[in-house]
């Protein structure tokens, strides 16, 4: 085993999952209906699983424009709050989670700021929100949590939105 000397950590950066097994997310977390009372139990899990490992986070659910729940937790910051606008942002507009969305960009070689045509201060395709999808509907929402590596934000609300639809 080696171990780094330097100030700076070495880590290994997280690759990607394959699109399909990203769209395959989206295919089977679909709701067959949401409500106040789900956003309300979705986001306490949330919360629960985030304090279980003591991440700093922020997690929000929007459904049709209103905000259903909000919640800080300790070591998140107000930019956590303007990182889930800019990630809600990119569901409301492409249908599919925002990091699905970057990772489309990255498979044709480019990156969502170069070529969305849309101002990264406005929107931004990283990972951690993800669409709301109800059965025969569509998409109505999206849950959103920021303050850990896009990968990490992204994988937390699978996970959360794979207990909630086992119940």
């Amino acid at each position: 085993m080696t171990h780094n000397t330097g100030i700076t950590p070495k880590f290994q950066p997280e690759i990607t999952p394959p699109l399909e097994e990203l769209e395959a997310q989206e295919r089977h977390l679909v709701f067959s209906r949401f409500t106040f009372e789900d956003a309300w139990a979705l986001g306490s899990l949330l919360v629960d699983l985030a304090r279980e490992r003591h991440a700093p986070v922020a997690i929000d659910i929007h459904r049709a424009g209103q905000q259903l729940f909000h919640a800080a937790l300790p070591g998140s910051t107000p930019d956590n709050d303007a990182w889930i606008a800019r990630k809600r942002r990119v569901v409301e507009r492409y249908g599919s989670a925002s990091y699905l969305v970057g990772a489309r960009f990255r498979a044709k070689g480019t990156t969502f700021e170069d070529s969305s045509r849309l101002d990264p201060d406005e929107y931004a395709a990283h990972g951690g929100s993800f669409p709301i999808t109800v059965d025969g509907v569509g998409v109505v929402g999206s849950v959103t949590v920021s303050g850990l590596p896009q990968l990490q934000d992204h994988r937390l609300v699978v996970e959360a939105l794979e207990e909630f639809l086992k119940r």
